[in-house]
């Protein structure tokens, strides 16, 4: 279940996510109030998808079941949302 990589890039940022270049696309939550976060990704420049294992490692990165971080790239899973798990997580 591999994803595009522009996609789900854009689903982060959509959702509070800072993207910092370099090597690779660091992703870095900022919560609306505008705290960082421990939640924190990376993809690479040169994929195009993200596959099955990548999206795996990118879950537990921020926090969330697979479910949950497709839920949140997607969109099912509002901003708000999030916040409230990574407040009960204490990574806000």
């Amino acid at each position: 279940m591999s994803r595009n990589r522009k996609d789900v890039e854009a689903g982060l940022k959509n959702k509070g996510f800072r993207k910092k270049d370099g090597d690779h696309h660091y992703f870095i939550y900022y919560s609306s109030d505008d705290k960082k976060s421990l939640a924190k990704t990376k993809t690479s420049h040169s994929m195009k998808t993200i596959s099955n294992d990548l999206l795996s490692k990118m879950c537990g990165q921020c926090f969330l079941t697979k479910a949950e971080f497709l839920d949140l790239v997607d969109c099912p899973l509002s901003r708000d949302e999030y916040e409230i798990i990574l407040r009960h997580k204490q990574k806000l």
